[in-house]
């Protein structure tokens, strides 16, 4: 009940209680108040979806006002890659005139080359994002297959670059769609055939709907590791000469990235691939191994060549190799911890004590821990 139908019936019991209105007058005044303040609302209703509406068209339309930063030149042509050839010659960028990113990077990477790019944050991840030109260099160029990427079409460059980043993104569809998203026009059998290339198949053939299954906004119904290999599925599909993983396992636990690494290590089989790694293991058999720091290249070498040059690629690696050690001593120990108190309480068990500190345990904790101890006893 709105607050002008309590009003009404409030006053008018009044009056009617000291006999100045009969309660005919009182249903009366009630229906019109309730006939005059329905269109009222409905119209403050309408101011307010307009005001809305209106607060949406008009970021809807600065939005498409704004011009890209990146524009095509007029004679621009098709690129088509043969080779796969990338050249990155004395390449400078800055997001603002006074804040550069990248200084005077000079690489050339051979067609169906590996190369890894590792090091402190910073540079590596937006130097190669100004090979599918997202953005224009500051100063130098990026020339594939010796053609100048400035001088070829934006979309004919996409198509020959694929991207492989740490964070996904799932449309809001079935997987079928989600896959085809890297060929638009490719039909349902290559869908298909991505997906067993990805080592995905077994994986969507084992859901309730197969292909056709929804997996929700931004893919909420996968896997971490089924994400990601719908990401490589998409690039098997799309087919590009040139490839760039970009942290593609960095967010994954070990399991799961060593099944992906097998989907990967397909994926790059001659492609000229660039992979950005914060975990050395991860690039350790790359041909080369590339080290930048503070947006300048630091070290360039494969993985044995920059241990015996003992700078600053080395020193990454140690730290991570006692990083690693320093977790599995951890692991083994709190192991040996929980051995010896099943052992302990097996020995217990044989000579006939019982603790009372067992009873609070669940049915299900007790089963856990009775199993536990006889395999410590065995």
């Amino acid at each position: 009940m709105g607050i002008m139908p309590a009003v009404v019936i409030s006053v008018g019991g009044l009056f009617i209680m000291r006999d100045e209105m009969d309660y005919i007058d009182l249903i009366t005044f009630t229906l019109f108040v309730s006939t005059f303040v329905r269109p009222i609302r409905k119209l403050t209703q309408f101011a307010e979806i307009f005001a809305s509406g209106m607060s949406g068209l008009r970021r809807f339309e600065e939005l498409m006002a704004i011009t890209p930063t990146v524009e095509e030149k007029p004679d621009a042509q098709e690129l088509h890659v043969t080779e796969g050839r990338v050249d990155v010659n004395h390449v400078s960028f800055s997001y603002e005139k006074d804040l550069p990113v990248i200084h005077d990077i000079d690489l050339h990477v051979s067609p169906g080359e590996m190369l890894a790019v590792v090091g402190a944050s910073g540079g590596k991840t937006t130097l190669f994002s100004l090979i599918p030109h997202f953005y224009d260099v500051s100063e130098g160029s990026i020339e594939i297959d010796h053609i100048d990427i400035r001088d070829v079409t934006k979309s004919s460059l996409r198509l020959s670059v694929g991207i492989v980043q740490q964070d996904v993104f799932i449309f809001a569809d079935t997987i079928m769609e989600n896959i085809r998203y890297g060929r638009p026009d490719a039909s349902d059998d290559e869908v298909i055939e991505a997906s067993q290339k990805a080592e995905i198949y077994q994986d969507i053939m084992n859901m309730p709907e197969g292909f056709n299954t929804y997996v929700g906004e931004r893919g909420t119904r996968l896997s971490g590791g089924q994400r990601q290999r719908i990401s490589i599925a998409r690039i098997f599909l799309k087919n590009p000469k040139i490839l760039i993983l970009d942290e593609a396992t960095s967010a994954l636990d070990a399991i799961t990235e060593e099944r992906i690494r097998t989907s990967l290590e397909a994926l790059m089989e001659n492609r000229t691939t660039f992979v950005i790694a914060h975990r050395l293991a991860t690039v350790k058999n790359a041909e080369r191994i590339v080290v930048i720091d503070d947006g300048e290249v630091k070290e360039v070498g494969s993985h044995d060549e920059l241990l015996r040059l003992n700078g600053s690629y080395a020193a990454l690696y140690k730290t991570q190799q006692f990083n690693t050690k320093a977790a599995d001593q951890t692991a083994a120990f709190l192991l040996e911890i929980k051995f010896s108190t099943y052992k302990y309480e097996c020995d217990d068990v044989h000579h006939g004590y019982r603790h009372d500190h067992y009873k609070i345990h669940s049915s299900q904790s007790r089963v856990s821990r009775y199993n536990m101890r006889r395999t410590a006893c065995q």
